[in-house]
């Protein structure tokens, strides 16, 4: 690369290079662009189950190398970490997969159809770095958020109030297809309760749910949920696959209250506000704006990924993380289904 030799800003050691296993929209649209962008980061190779798919989405990419089976990719030994997007079924198969084969994984939320699935993540050689691509996590927006909270300005945060819904009824789209993991919670639901955990520091002792499903698609096409954090703190969240698209992440503290404006979708590469309130107006004419810089979230999870890789920073969330997240989404089906709160 240009780079490389441009002055000896970095060599090619310090790069990790990346391998994208299908040609999802997300991958193509927003993340592994977005990887591209990441100093410590190339993309040298995409794989599909099609090869003329792999080839197409390698030139539109500009990525030097196509595979039409995934297992090909798995054998470059010139890649050091791949992308898994796979539709929710094949996230845990493809991540061993990857693993065994020496790679570092970066998969796609959810990690797996459930907890007891993800468990078998923990097969994964323990030299490799395992991490759920919850790109929130490394978003600036989300990391002021939590040090405002952690500094006291809000008071006591006592409730995470979250709304994530958009509209879609295509029986084509993975996301309405119940047999592999569709559904709300798992797709959108999962960003409300890692987004509390990230905000409260903490975990939720019991959660408790209340679940519409789609007469035809048998997913969730609405749920509202209670997690409760234990010392009177509490996560209420409400999210939708049929609803008017919509975000919102309010931070309630005893003294203030902070809300991320676009918490999840935020615009790549272009500023993002939070708000921080006193309540002194009802109006919100009290609210302070803070902007954040232009950032990708998705260019700042691959940097913090790679860098772990590189031995330069040490990686926050792994496995068990990941496993932990699951166990909270099972006991909200748990619930559902009992119609009672379920422990942790």
């Amino acid at each position: 690369s240009e780079e490389a030799f441009s002055g000896g800003h970095m060599s090619a050691e310090s790069r990790i290079r990346w391998g994208i296993i299908s040609t999802a929209d997300i991958g193509m649209k927003k993340v592994t662009p977005g990887i591209q962008r990441s100093p410590h980061s190339e993309v040298t190779a995409i794989a599909s189950r099609d090869l003329a798919r792999a080839q197409a989405a390698a030139k539109q990419l500009g990525i030097a190398k196509a595979y039409g089976s995934y297992e090909a990719l798995l054998a470059d030994p010139e890649i050091d970490a791949v992308y898994n997007p796979l539709p929710n079924h094949l996230h845990v198969p493809l991540t061993l997969q990857a693993a065994k084969a020496g790679k570092h994984v970066l998969c796609e939320k959810p990690m797996a159809l459930n907890a007891a699935e993800a468990e078998q993540l923990r097969q994964c050689p323990k030299d490799r770095l395992v991490m759920e691509a919850f790109m929130v996590r490394f978003h600036p927006q989300w990391l002021r958020a939590r040090e405002i909270v952690q500094s006291g300005a809000l008071g006591e945060l006592k409730s995470v109030n979250v709304v994530f819904s958009y509209f879609n009824t295509d029986p084509a789209n993975v996301r309405n297809q119940a047999d592999i993991g569709g559904g709300g919670i798992m797709d959108i639901g999962c960003y409300p309760v890692v987004g509390a955990r990230f905000l409260f520091g903490a975990e939720p002792k019991r959660v408790v749910s209340l679940v519409e499903r789609d007469p035809n698609f048998k997913t969730d096409r609405l749920a509202g949920a209670l997690a409760d954090f234990g010392n009177g703190r509490q996560l209420v969240f409400t999210c939708s696959t049929q609803l008017v698209p919509y975000q919102s992440v309010q931070a309630l503290g005893t003294k203030g209250r902070l809300e991320i404006i676009i918490p999840f979708n935020a615009p790549q590469g272009q500023a993002t506000t939070i708000l921080i309130d006193d309540g002194s107006a009802l109006d919100r004419s009290s609210a302070r704006r803070e902007t954040l810089p232009a950032s990708d979230q998705y260019t700042e999870q691959a940097e913090n990924f790679a860098l772990a890789i590189l031995g330069r920073k040490s990686l926050p969330y792994g496995i068990e993380d990941a496993i932990q997240n699951m166990r909270i989404l099972d006991a909200l089906f748990q619930s559902e289904r009992s119609g009672a709160w379920v422990a942790l």
